[in-house]
């Protein structure tokens, strides 16, 4: 037994895991382990193709995705997102982000595509969720658990034009909702729906066969049950597989809505570690050029940006879609090392400098910001 299935083994042991799904390549050598059961029940062991809600780690490839647009030429990083979302043309500001939603200033430049990807564009999550302005965002992106609940995209960004910014573009990062709307702008500018594109222009070359916005309804049963802890530790159903995931939601998700197995993200993953060359099944196809590798993976904020955030730790930043690693702050802090955390207890990250890939799948959603321990345990463990 390997010291990585002897840590995630343990979680499971402990009641806090139904099951786990770990996974670490170093270069062409890969070690994945499954652990555990889809559910409480212990009735089906998880297997290392099982299938998981992503959640915010699919933000990463919808980065991946828009940026595509811009090698393309289809769209420019200076671009105002307005050209092709023109309801978002003229966004009023709350005065400042304590001010009621009646209190408006209008927004100083255009929201760019650069705002967008960099999770700049004055919408998203803040630290502070008492604020009067991120209530009525908060209802807008309330899918989480309930995806079929969030209207279609047309309708979606026409409520969004209703709601104030928190902050004036370019001049905050906030979480989640820039996600989206890279998704809603993908739609936009191709003429093609985001599951489309993203099957034929990512998940296609990359072989991707398990990954998309719904599951067949003969792969339902790879999908675990999911959980959400109650304060007690205790694990209460979330969602099954038998609630709707066998058809596309109204609005496919950007930010959150993808559902995959490791291998598959593992795919994804070398295609970075490659400058955007597709492996494997993509025969050396390229998807992403260099450059905008490059730059997903950078910081693109500054150090005021990132120290208002508390969903950052000590020593990261921002790319396009997923987190950087700045400082060593801790063992498995690799200057360059990109990724992110999702709700539903995943996570993904790569590091250019040594080639390697984690992958870590559960079904238990995060409670808050900070890594549950079982990811802190395997990123101890594969570092």
């Amino acid at each position: 037994m390997t010291a990585l299935h002897e840590t995630l083994r343990r979680h499971v042991d402990d009641g806090s895991l139904p099951g786990v799904v770990g996974l670490v390549a170093r270069g062409d050598e890969v070690e994945a382990v499954a652990v555990g059961h889809t559910d409480t029940g212990r009735t089906v062991p998880l297997e290392r193709d099982s299938l998981f809600r992503l959640a915010s780690i699919t933000k990463p490839v919808t980065a991946a995705a828009l940026l595509m647009l811009v090698d393309e030429g289809l769209v420019g990083l200076d671009d105002p997102v307005a050209h092709w979302l023109p309801e978002l043309a003229a966004p009023m500001v709350v005065r400042t982000p304590a001010s009621p939603v009646d209190d408006l200033v209008p927004a100083e430049r255009p929201i760019t595509v650069e705002h967008v990807l960099s999770s700049r564009c004055g919408w998203g999550f803040p630290s502070d969720f008492s604020l009067p302005a991120v209530a009525p965002l908060f209802e807008l992106q309330r899918g989480g658990f309930a995806p079929q609940a969030v209207p279609p995209m047309d309708e979606l960004l026409a409520e969004f034009a209703k709601v104030p910014l928190l902050h004036q573009p370019g001049e905050a990062w906030l979480y989640n909702t820039s996600s989206d709307l890279q998704g809603a702008l993908i739609a936009r500018a191709t003429g093609q729906s985001l599951p489309d594109f993203l099957a034929e222009r990512i998940f296609e070359p990359l072989g991707m066969k398990d990954t998309g916005f719904s599951v067949p309804e003969r792969d339902l049963h790879r999908l675990p049950t999911a959980y959400q802890p109650d304060p007690d530790g205790t694990l209460k159903v979330a969602e099954t597989f038998n609630d709707g995931w066998d058809r596309l939601p109204a609005f496919p998700s950007g930010a959150g809505g993808l559902i995959s197995t490791a291998d598959d993200y593992l795919a994804f993953a070398r295609m970075l570690l490659a400058g955007g060359e597709a492996g494997g099944a993509g025969g050396g196809r390229r998807l992403l050029s260099p450059e905008s590798v490059a730059r997903m993976t950078s910081d693109q904020l500054t150090p005021a940006q990132r120290e208002s955030s508390p969903l950052f730790l000590e020593g990261q930043g921002w790319g396009y879609g997923g987190s950087v690693d700045i400082d060593r702050t801790e063992p498995w802090h690799v200057p360059g090392r990109y990724g992110w955390v999702g709700g539903t207890g995943t996570a993904a990250h790569l590091v250019p400098a040594t080639g390697k890939v984690t992958v870590l799948l559960t079904q238990v959603a995060m409670t808050g910001p900070t890594p549950p321990a079982v990811v802190r345990d395997f990123w101890r463990v594969t570092a």
